[in-house]
């Protein structure tokens, strides 16, 4: 399943008046954001950490402090990963018992240039990266930009912090909005997985080559539609197939996982001599597919919530699919192994009671 991904963008515009007055941003500046109460509260995550991602790790600002001189870097207090997880954490409510999401900074810098009139222009960008804490795994979950623009003048910096604090602002109400709407819906948000099978036994015309198991519906000789090879001295073959196919639904915060599981044989791969045409050998070949009924019936037992990641369920599906079908080659083999084909009927009888009552446990028989 895909990861669900979202892209706003956002942006805003300040002009600052020239009644504000100077704030120090000379020599060794830092820009220090300023806590506040931010006016909503998560109810189902809070803000683990946060990282600075950008390529360029410099400066997040380069800044006009004279208007007769270069413009210099200027750096948010402490580096900008832990100043703004800093303020985040002053700002916002944080319940560690809820979900943990991982903020990434992978845009953030702000320019400025000299503007008409002596003013001073302002552009910021910032790209905000949201991932779920889920299983000792990031997982993606939400994009959010933001740009904006100021116009301030020579002397008159208050609005550098402003931008950047309500930018960030915007970025988490974005995320809090989001998953307020999107929690039940998102897989990477779901806590829980549950797995519902259904059993292909459809009826397929005469003329289809699949023969799909039905316990009601026995194999019969009219099957076997391949030409016997005259090299085999065997006097039937079946050629018995699993496979499954399945998808998912986010619903309420749960993945259910849906499987179609299809145990069939191929008439075009199974053949039936002359010799061999009768009901003692289509027993062998009915338990041969009897056989691997049974071996979707383990891997049904194999594939619950129990044994899924709710990360990586499709490949914890797949790995018990292989471990079912290798353990399904085996028993074929050592059933024909143990009846010597069918010859050995004493054999032959003790392993259909066995199959039998095994049949009866899954009420296949």
């Amino acid at each position: 399943m895909k990861l669900f991904l979202r892209l706003v963008p956002f942006s805003f515009f300040f002009l600052l008046a020239t009644g504000f007055g100077p704030a120090n941003l000379a020599g060794d500046a830092v820009i220090a954001l300023q806590p506040e109460t931010l006016p909503f509260t998560p109810t189902g995550y809070y803000i683990e950490s946060v990282q600075d991602k950008r390529q360029q790790r410099e400066a997040f600002a380069s800044l006009i402090i004279r208007p007769d001189k270069p413009t210099v870097p200027v750096d948010l207090d402490g580096g900008t990963g832990p100043a703004i997880y800093k303020y985040i954490s002053r700002s916002l409510k944080q319940n560690r018992s809820l979900r943990p999401i991982v903020l990434r900074i992978t845009v953030g810098n702000l320019t400025e240039t000299a503007g008409p009139k002596g003013m001073i222009n302002g552009r910021l960008n910032l790209s905000l990266a949201f991932d779920v804490k889920r299983e000792d795994e990031q997982l993606s979950l939400v994009t959010y930009q933001g740009n904006a623009r100021y116009q301030r003048p020579p002397g008159q910096t208050q609005v550098i912090e402003k931008v950047i604090r309500q930018s960030v602002n915007e970025g988490l109400r974005f995320l809090n909005n989001f998953i307020n709407k999107e929690s039940d819906n998102v897989p990477v948000l779901a806590s829980k997985i549950s797995v519902t099978f259904n059993n292909i036994t459809t009826r397929t015309p005469a003329s289809s080559d699949t023969v799909f198991y039905d316990p009601a519906r026995p194999l019969t000789w009219d099957d076997f539609r391949a030409i016997p090879p005259t090299t085999s001295r065997y006097a039937a073959q079946i050629m018995p197939g699993v496979a499954y196919e399945g998808h998912s639904d986010v619903e309420k915060g749960s993945i259910d996982v849906k499987l179609k599981l299809k145990v069939f044989m191929l008439k075009s791969q199974s053949w039936v001599k002359a010799i061999g045409h009768n009901d003692y050998a289509l027993n062998h070949e009915q338990r041969h597919f009897d056989i691997a009924r049974l071996a979707m019936e383990d891997f049904r037992k194999r594939v619950n919530p129990d044994s899924l990641s709710l990360n990586d369920y499709n490949s914890n599906i797949q790995y018990q699919y292989i471990e079912m079908y290798r353990a399904l080659s085996l028993r074929q083999q050592q059933y024909d192994d143990e009846t010597a084909h069918g010859i050995n009927q004493g054999v032959q009888a003790r392993w259909n009671n066995r199959l039998d009552s095994e049949l009866r446990t899954f009420g296949l028989k």
